[in-house]
């Protein structure tokens, strides 16, 4: 297991509970501590002066553009722009997540979004935060060593000595990834290091201007020291953005220079404040600019795909008049109505001959015996695989016998077979290579209002990430060529339809709609569940639009111009 994996699959949702936990205890201790008159008087100043808070962003965000540089410094590989995105990432995560759990996607963004490598970029993250912390600590001990001592105690001294350590050894391993791997990354220089302490001084202006806004004036080098412990005793904060940890820190050495409990509580929220709206708003923001985003591709790439041909046969080309036309149906425990569609099956379709199959998904009933005396080939699964793995079974099944086009609807009668000539007729005329029959294009007897809404909803949704005028995204009546049935993927059993189209139309496929009858099914039970669908559909479809798949027209296009 991955240390990803472990993170998605235990860290992660414990870190969630453990801050759900932990966030409404600190929130409610600095609550019931606070002075709401200090309070207010930072808030009326930041409304009378509201340039000042403007500043005060600008010259923080200043902080981590030379924490980037920095960075790019010891990583000469990483851009600036996915350096500072990956930090505004992390400190974003930290404040939604305990234990700076954040730090996690740090190295996350720069190996997704950049060709760094993962070894690399945990040795320069690893590196970068030690020095962080040596930076900070540095500070604390020059500007104020007793409040360091009195704040942090023992704790202070060891904090300092782990960072410099870590700087050490961090050293080391940088030094063999660039001897043993070739890793281009580098122990941070004097240059790298001067960035990361001016980065801390700058942050300085937020407590700074947070004193002001209050009434206290503190001098910078006081405000620096109050940054640098309170950065350092964030080291072994628990609660998400180091809530309670931070207030208690900054309070702490506000009061030992001389302002007053109330206030310096009210001055240390008020700067948390500022920091926590800044790290969400950022990182929301980095994790989809730069190019390429962290949460991956949400919509398939505009393409301008030449009239070439997606499959084996030019527009207009008919198909060969003895290829048959297989028409298969997924079942699951649909004795009730599997006979009577296999039997209004046509015996042939623009003068194809016509082969219906039942793809048996481990039913329990008679489904497979009933389908056997409608007329059908029945192809058995010993268990209750789902309609994706169905589907794909059908498709093999369909290709090996060499169809010239292969459909397939449910074989619970809500669809009409009777209607498989005009499903498949842009394809045998070699207009098409992926058709599908459009219930809103067509006439529907009933469907339940909640499905209609439903259907509706994901149906717009598939539309925006495929960028192809679809009527019906979860139409259960489709139709592909042999070429597109042969190449086709569906990634997960559970279903297939927004999978199965972004796939194709990935690959280039030529798509169609026709329109169809529809009538609710009278008999069974539709496995469709929206919160059990969603759940599984989802990240499918984020997995689907994520899959490097070159479109065949491209693939066939470079092969003629190899030969």
């Amino acid at each position: 297991m991955t240390g990803t994996t472990l993170l998605r699959r235990w860290i992660g949702p414990g870190a969630w509970w453990l801050g759900l936990v932990l966030l409404p205890v600190a929130a409610t201790i600095i609550v019931r501590t606070i002075d709401v008159r200090a309070i207010q008087t930072v808030i009326d100043a930041v409304r009378g002066a509201p340039g000042a808070l403007g500043v005060v962003l600008v010259v923080y965000c200043a902080a981590f553009v030379l924490r980037a540089v920095a960075w790019t410094r010891t990583l000469p590989g990483l851009p600036l722009r996915h350096a500072l995105a990956a930090l505004h990432v992390s400190l974003g995560a930290n404040h939604l997540l305990p234990l700076r759990l954040g730090e996690v996607l740090r190295v996350t963004s720069v190996v997704r979004r950049t060709t760094v490598r993962t070894t690399a970029t945990v040795a320069s993250t690893v590196t970068m935060r030690a020095a962080d912390i040596l930076a900070v600590g540095v500070l604390a001990a020059v500007l104020g060593p007793a409040l360091v001592l009195d704040v942090l105690g023992p704790w202070g001294p060891v904090l300092l000595m782990t960072a410099a350590v870590a700087v050490l050894l961090a050293g080391r391993w940088t030094a063999r990834l660039r001897e043993r791997r070739h890793e281009d990354v580098r122990v941070p220089g004097p240059v790298a290091l001067g960035l990361v302490v001016a980065s801390w001084m700058f942050e300085g202006v937020v407590i700074h201007q947070a004193a002001a806004w209050a009434g206290v004036a503190i001098s910078p080098a006081e405000a620096m020291l109050v940054t640098a412990v309170t950065i350092a005793a964030q080291v072994v904060a628990l609660a998400p953005g180091g809530l309670g940890t931070y207030e208690a820190a900054a309070t702490a050495v506000l009061v030992s220079i001389g302002v007053t409990p109330g206030t310096a509580l009210a001055i240390a929220v008020a700067a948390h404040a500022v920091k926590t709206a800044y790290a969400l708003f950022t990182g929301a923001v980095a994790t989809v600019w730069p190019r390429p985003s962290l949460l991956g591709r949400l919509r398939l790439a505009p393409t301008r795909r030449p009239r070439a041909t997606f499959g084996d046969r030019p527009d207009g080309e008919a198909a060969s008049p003895s290829a048959p036309v297989v028409l298969f149906l997924p079942a699951h425990n649909e004795e009730a109505s599997v006979g009577a569609v296999v039997r209004r099956v046509p015996a042939q379709v623009a003068g194809h001959p016509v082969r219906c199959l039942v793809i048996d998904d481990g039913s329990t009933d008679r489904t497979a015996p009933r389908a056997r005396a409608a007329g059908a080939e029945v192809i058995r699964v010993d268990r209750n695989l789902g309609l994706g793995a169905a589907v794909r079974r059908g498709l093999s099944e369909g290709t090996r016998c060499g169809a010239v086009a292969v459909a397939f609807c449910d074989a619970d009668g809500e669809y009409a077979p009777e209607e498989l000539e005009s499903l498949v007729a842009p394809i045998l005329a070699g207009r098409a290579d992926y058709v599908v029959g459009s219930r809103f294009a067509g006439t529907i007897g009933r469907m339940l209002p909640h499905r209609r809404l439903g259907n509706r909803v994901l149906t717009v949704a598939l539309r925006f990430v495929t960028r192809v005028p679809i009527s019906d995204g979860q139409s259960g009546y489709r139709a592909l060529s042999h070429h597109a049935a042969t190449r086709a993927q569906v990634i997960h059993d559970f279903n297939y339809a927004q999978v199965l189209t972004i796939d194709l139309l990935a690959r280039g496929a030529r798509y169609a709609e026709v329109p169809i009858s529809y009538r609710f099914r009278e008999s069974g039970q539709s496995f469709v569940r929206l919160g059990r669908y969603l759940a599984a559909v989802i990240p499918a479809v984020h997995r689907q639009l994520n899959t490097d798949v070159t479109p065949l027209w491209q693939r066939a296009t470079g092969a003629a111009e190899r030969a």
